[in-house]
């Protein structure tokens, strides 16, 4: 049977008539909603058209402001920092005009402030794609939601835009709509209104603008976080090309003039003036784009009145800053080039509590805490006596502090300094390359990775020997991160930076739960781990990081000190410091024992007060005494006799392995074994290397530091 036939209609020619009772069902509800759709809107219409103007508007101005705040209340950022003088319409460049119609708004000086036949074309864009892809609101109704409304995504807030757009249009003409849009929208980067956007981004006047200043500028009222050149340069790049080409479809300007708008470079204030209020300027980027992952737009969080309650430490916050900038210069670091970057959380929910990804915000946005990808040195260790542990070994296992060769590789330690036969727990504190070396050696370099992976670590790791040094790149955030595996009884917790996020009126909209777990490594592990890393600190290559306090951590240094770490925590603070230049270049003996420990002095000292003197709930560890006697440091032609003998043996020791163990006592029984109380006066105490002598000094008197070799 077919789905149409065709009628004769007497006196009136043929007609279709539809046959199928679903088709025919489907195009009867298809004309009813289509009917009701139509008479909605232009009920909608009337509605709109009866509405009276708004008394006053010429001088009101928006008086919601979205804030920051840390976790004891104080402000550390707002949304209404700049408070540039308005502007006339008349003093604003034609071109810029022209180029915000085109991209916002093509007929704003024809329709009534709004557009239903284009909020029901996007309405039906978005149903189809299953998401946004096509917005409706015009420039006034943009006004309307800056000067009155919230930015909930809900169909009463569109409504209202709609009414209170038609009702601005009645009390104002275009032009003066168009100059309170233009002083007040939000640009990027601190910048409310053309006139900001302008000293904020070029650092000039509206009419020392070019045209493709310009069309940057009018780019960014759709995503002013995405589009900034300072985020995205080569984002707002395309986003620029963009509005240049609706200039050319709208003959504002002609093909030659595009062509050559669309080649022109993208050239920057070298000084951006950032937000006054804007305390942790790294961190509320972080916010920023937590707060996207949540779910609330650029425009919501702007604009919205929003009251953002953070996890941040306010006050080490401000030491870290402090600290930072003290230490670095006190080194002779005070180039924009060196750098230090700054990660803080609690390991037992995983509030962030410092997060500095540079020096000076002002200067570069580049966030070395979460974007930066450089080598970990001796950092990265940890993780292969972590793997060892797991597998059985003790801490006091003794190890070949001599020359190793691995396949092509031979690693060295700093100055060719080598010890004999030491315990594992003494390689570590003391950062030896070789035992590292040996260690990997004998657990083998998948079962590393492994635990890195688990432990936190997402950035690529070559299967190669050499990451026992740390010489592939990791992320600050990702390390510190899993060193709060050691500090949480080898639990891992994912950091979070948003506790609470409230409307305008105190509704509570988004609140964070509790945080997210995983157990990793068994807690004896973690134990042995953190009684090892003690010693770094208090016997070690650490010992400038000294709080006073039960605390644990690892230094690291790469080749020729480009890079400069300790990673440290108490029971309840992790910090990772990094050190280095943003150009990869040498910073003349500067190690991970230096400007990283005491920038984490200073800011531990400040984020563990409020804990007290509190110790790890583990069960203590035995690390059995080793006598500074009975190390003797070896001369590289000494280590190379000694090597040479041992691979001439190798064959009658075949039986042997590198890592020397009771031969009656089983791995298990050796960490059974380790893992019981530990005499007070039996702290272990062993002889570190000298301070290295090519170091900078700084300028005021440091705590006692032990350099550490390459890669430590």
């Amino acid at each position: 049977m077919g789905m149409y036939k065709v009628q004769k209609n007497r006196g009136r020619g043929k007609r279709v008539v539809i046959e199928n009772p679903l088709l025919r069902l489907l195009t009867g509800v298809l004309v009813f909603v289509t009917g009701v759709t139509l008479a909605g809107m232009i009920a909608l219409k009337l509605y709109l058209v009866s509405l009276p103007p708004i008394k006053n508007l010429n001088s009101l101005k928006p008086n919601i402001v979205t804030t920051f705040c840390a976790g004891d209340g104080q402000v550390i950022k707002t949304f209404a920092a700049y408070t540039y003088s308005n502007v006339e319409l008349k003093e604003v460049p034609e071109m810029l005009i022209k180029a915000l119609i085109a991209t916002e708004d093509k007929n704003f000086y024809t329709h009534e402030g709004y557009d239903l036949f284009g909020l029901a074309r996007s309405m039906v864009a978005n149903v189809l794609a299953g998401h946004v892809v096509q917005g409706a609101s015009t420039i006034t109704q943009q006004l309307s939601r800056i000067l009155f409304l919230s930015n909930e995504k809900t169909f009463s807030r569109k409504i209202k835009e709609l009414q209170v757009a038609a009702q601005i249009e009645k009390t104002i003409s275009k032009d003066k709509i168009l100059e309170m849009y233009l002083n007040n929208v939000y640009l990027g980067s601190g910048a409310y209104g053309v006139k900001g956007a302008a000293k904020i981004y070029f650092n000039k006047n509206l009419k020392e603008l070019t045209l493709p200043e310009m069309a940057l500028i009018a780019g960014l009222p759709q995503a002013p976080s995405v589009y900034s050149p300072y985020n995205n340069l080569k984002l707002a790049e395309k986003r620029r090309n963009q509005v240049l080409l609706r200039m050319y479809k709208m003959r504002y300007i002609d093909k030659e003039t595009y062509e050559k708008a669309k080649k022109a470079p993208i050239k920057l204030s070298t000084m951006p003036m950032m937000y006054a209020t804007n305390k942790a300027p790294y961190f509320c980027d972080y916010v920023m784009k937590e707060l996207q992952k949540l779910g609330f737009s650029e425009d919501e969080i702007v604009n919205g009145g929003l009251k953002i309650v953070t996890t941040l430490d306010y006050n080490a916050q401000v030491k870290a800053n402090e600290a930072i900038l003290k230490n670095l210069a006190a080194w002779g670091l005070t180039r924009d080039i060196n750098q230090a970057a700054v990660f803080s959380f609690c390991p037992i929910d995983g509030r962030i509590l410092v997060y500095a990804g540079g020096k000076d915000y002002t200067k570069s946005q580049y966030d070395r805490v979460t974007q930066s990808q450089r080598p970990s040195g001796s950092a990265f260790k940890p993780f292969i006596y972590t793997a060892a542990i797991e597998k059985g070994f003790s801490p006091n296992d003794m190890i070949d502090d001599l020359p190793v060769k691995l396949g092509n590789w031979t690693p060295r330690n700093y100055g060719n300094k080598y010890r004999g036969k030491i315990p594992l727990y003494t390689a570590l504190m003391v950062s030896s390359n070789v035992c590292a070396a040996r260690l990997m050696d004998e657990i083998g370099v998948r079962p590393v990775i492994q635990l890195a992976r688990v432990m936190g670590i997402s950035t690529p790791i070559p299967f190669d020997y050499t990451i026992a040094l740390g010489s592939h790149s990791v992320k600050l955030f990702e390390m510190t991160r899993a060193f709060g595996v050691f500090a949480n009884g080898g639990y891992k917790v994912e950091p979070y930076a948003i506790e609470r996020v409230e409307s305008s009126r105190g509704t509570v909209l988004y609140e964070a739960k509790k945080a997210r777990t995983s157990k990793v490594l068994n807690i004896n592990t973690a134990a042995t781990m953190t009684a090892i890393m003690k010693t770094v600190i208090t016997n070690g290559t650490g010992r400038a990081a000294n709080i006073g306090k039960p605390a644990a951590g690892k230094t690291g240094t790469t080749d020729d000190s480009k890079d400069a770490y300790f990673i440290g925590f108490t029971p309840d603070v992790v910090t990772g410091v990094w050190v280095g230049n943003d150009d990869n270049s040498k910073m003349g003996g500067i190690t991970g024992g230096t400007v990283p420990a005491q920038i984490w002095r200073d800011v531990m000292t400040v984020a563990t007060a409020p804990y007290g003197n509190s110790d790890f709930e583990y069960p203590e560890v035995v690390l059995n005494p080793f006598s500074a006697k009975t190390i003797s440091v070896i001369s590289q032609s000494d280590a190379k006799k000694a090597w040479d003998e041992e691979e001439q043996t190798k064959e009658d020791v075949n039986n042997e392995s590198p890592i020397v163990k009771p031969d009656s006592i089983k791995p298990s029984e050796i960490l059974q074994q380790t893992l019981t109380p530990l005499k007070k006066k039996e702290v272990p105490t062993v002889d570190v290397p000298q301070e290295r002598t090519d170091a900078p000094k700084p300028n005021f008197a440091p705590i006692p530091v032990t350099s550490a070799p390459v890669g430590q």
